[in-house]
């Protein structure tokens, strides 16, 4: 799988002031933690939004700190509300050898045959929680619908998983579905139609004839 490269410096003053400097100034507060004691750091807003467009808990980084090199995968961040920047990530350092357990995504590929027969396609889980040793992380699992007919659903005990991995989700859990189109309002019959404009026409006559006697 890919493993990206993310340059970082250790963080010598913390508070919400100090938090607020860094931002002000293009840096992202962070912190790793892991088999060792949690350490704050400081990562350039620029590099991080560059390589990380799509954030996947699935990612695992070459972390640089101070010299030294350390695999961890992004276990938490927050962004702004409003502008949609990121303002602090956890990062959570990994062991090679040793097996570790973290969400990764889910990817429907192909159009399902009920949906090109009308039906429409109901997803329900978009990722899955897996463990395996950090050499076998896939960065998502691909799962083919094109066989799926209307009334037809998959579950994960139908997922295929990566060698290596193992799906901790519940097997009886539904991934997606292809549902019958919604019924459609019934057309009411012309001549039905015209009776009941008639009725109506005949029922405003009567009411004119009191009105003018």
């Amino acid at each position: 799988m890919e493993q990206k490269t993310l340059a970082t410096q250790m963080r010598q003053h913390f508070g919400s002031r100090e938090s607020r400097r860094l931002r002000r100034s293009g840096k992202i507060p962070a912190v790793i933690y892991g088999p060792s004691a949690p350490k704050g750091l400081i990562i350039d807003a620029h590099e991080f939004n560059t390589k990380f467009i799509t954030i996947s808990e699935s990612t695992i980084i070459s972390l640089q700190i101070d010299g030294d090199s350390h695999d961890v995968l992004i276990r938490d961040y927050q962004e702004d509300t409003i502008s949609g920047e990121i303002t602090h990530v956890d990062f959570y350092e990994i062991e090679r050898g040793k097996t570790l357990r973290t969400n990764m995504g889910l990817h429907l590929v192909g159009t399902a045959i009920g949906v090109r027969e009308g039906g429409i396609q109901e997803s329900f889980v978009h990722e899955l929680e897996v463990e395996c040793l950090p050499k076998d992380l896939p960065e998502y699992i691909e799962v083919e619908i094109t066989a799926l007919e209307i009334g037809h659903s998959i579950h994960v005990r139908d997922i295929q998983a990566p060698a290596g991995v193992e799906i901790l989700n519940s097997p009886d859990q539904v991934v997606c579905a292809i549902a019958h189109k919604r019924a459609e309002i019934e057309e009411v019959p012309e001549e039905v139609e015209a009776e009941a404009v008639e009725g109506e026409e005949a029922e405003e006559e009567a009411a004119e004839e009191q009105v003018e006697e």
